[in-house]
């Protein structure tokens, strides 16, 4: 695991970003983990999540142009990527996002920033229905430019109706190419790491929220978050739960 990974993880687990539990999910799934970048809401934290992002991107050798944020979620995103290759990369990175409405007046259209020219990345949180990201690439398509690549925190490498993954849809699709910090067999092998280096590294906390927005049946006492990190049981069920629902993945 690279030094962005982890970084990245211990991140996500502070900010309670990524819980444990029970979790129903939009498609009727019940999963055992529950991934929120929405908390990610302070300075400190989007920074990390931005240097993250740009390691990732920095790490595959792709070559790009400008990034390219869709709203809503997408923008802080975008933003902070861009700040992190300016910082951390000394290169100075256009960056655009959309707009859900088009303006008629000052700055009108779709797009805010930069304009839609070259090699585009698209930064996201995660895919699930791949919504978001069609979208994005049609508005670059259309403005003439090239949507190369998506940027993901999290690759959930889980199927959906059919055989692929949304992510494994979108790459065939569009012959895309999707750059995850993390995916999930990452993220099990690293938290069974976590576990298997002690009691002191494994044990659970209980943060003072009372569940991720979106998401029912948190369990554990009232009003208390699921661990923000997994019990040896939990562990078992992500297992379990990827052997279920989950891709392979080459």
């Amino acid at each position: 695991m690279r030094d962005y990974q982890r970084q990245f993880l211990s991140l996500a687990l502070a900010r309670h970003a990524l819980r444990f539990g029970e979790f129903t999910l939009k498609s009727g799934r019940v999963s055992p983990y529950f991934f929120n970048a929405g908390l990610f809401s302070d300075g400190d934290s989007i920074a990390a999540l931005g240097s993250c992002y740009a390691a990732a991107l920095a790490q595959s050798g792709l070559q790009f142009d400008l990034l390219f944020g869709p709203a809503y979620k997408g923008i802080p995103l975008v933003t902070a990527t861009a700040i992190a290759f300016a910082e951390e990369h000394q290169r100075n990175v256009p960056w655009a996002f959309n707009r859900k409405e088009p303006k008629d007046h000052g700055e009108s259209g779709h797009v805010v920033g930069s304009p839609l020219r070259g090699r585009v990345v698209i930064v996201d949180d995660v895919i699930s229905a791949g919504t978001a990201i069609r979208e994005s690439i049609e508005l670059i398509l259309q403005a003439g430019a090239e949507p190369v690549a998506v940027a993901l925190a999290l690759d959930r490498e889980e199927r959906g109706q059919a055989e692929r993954s949304a992510v494994q849809e979108i790459e065939a699709l569009y012959r895309l190419r999707c750059i995850t910090i993390l995916t999930l067999s990452e993220l099990i092998a690293a938290l069974e790491a976590r576990a298997a280096a002690g009691p002191e590294a494994a044990s659970g906390t209980v943060g003072a929220a009372d569940g991720p927005p979106g998401a029912t049946g948190a369990p554990g006492a009232p009003g208390a978050a699921p661990a923000t990190v997994p019990t040896a049981d939990q562990l078992a069920a992500m297992r379990g739960y990827r052997l279920k629902y989950g891709v392979t993945t080459t």
